[in-house]
């Protein structure tokens, strides 16, 4: 394997990595520590304190991995000699980026309103919405590790 083609995948891996796997952790630990101890005139500007900081890692993850992504793809020949799991990674990946920009633009600034108002009743549903599009990101993002790695075999 090249220099480049092997720095540009640890790029690719770091950033699905801290990407997924922040999801994980703000999905499975974060938010339920914060419910069962907070209120919501705590938990909520924490959430979105935290999603404010992990969202601009996820911003940059994800060009990391669209550049990295297409290099490879570029260096192996182009689209049209990959693999079918490399297609169904590239397309998931995209969807993915697509709930997040989602995310991001839509409930994400409902709450930062919401939160800075006081508002916790309008608040409220839109960390649950963002909750529920993140659980389904986490799971495409577990799929497409899966695909990496179980997706080549013959």
């Amino acid at each position: 394997m090249p220099l480049a083609y092997a720095v540009l995948l640890c790029l690719h891996l770091l950033a699905a990595t801290l990407w997924v796997g922040g999801m994980w952790v703000m999905h499975v630990a974060v938010r339920p520590a914060a419910v069962a101890s907070l209120g919501p005139p705590l938990r909520l500007p924490f959430m979105a304190a935290t999603l404010k900081r992990f969202f601009a890692w996820v911003s940059a993850a994800i060009g990391v991995l669209l550049l990295s992504g297409l290099a490879m793809i570029w260096m192996a020949g182009g689209f049209g000699v990959m693999h079918w799991s490399v297609h169904a990674m590239f397309a998931l990946g995209l969807l993915m980026m697509a709930i997040f920009g989602h995310i991001r633009f839509g409930p994400f600034k409902r709450l930062q309103r919401a939160v800075a108002a006081h508002d916790w009743p309008a608040a409220a549903p839109q960390m649950n919405q963002i909750r529920q599009l993140v659980a389904l990101n986490l799971l495409l993002g577990i799929v497409v590790f899966v695909l990496a790695v179980v997706g080549r075999a013959p």
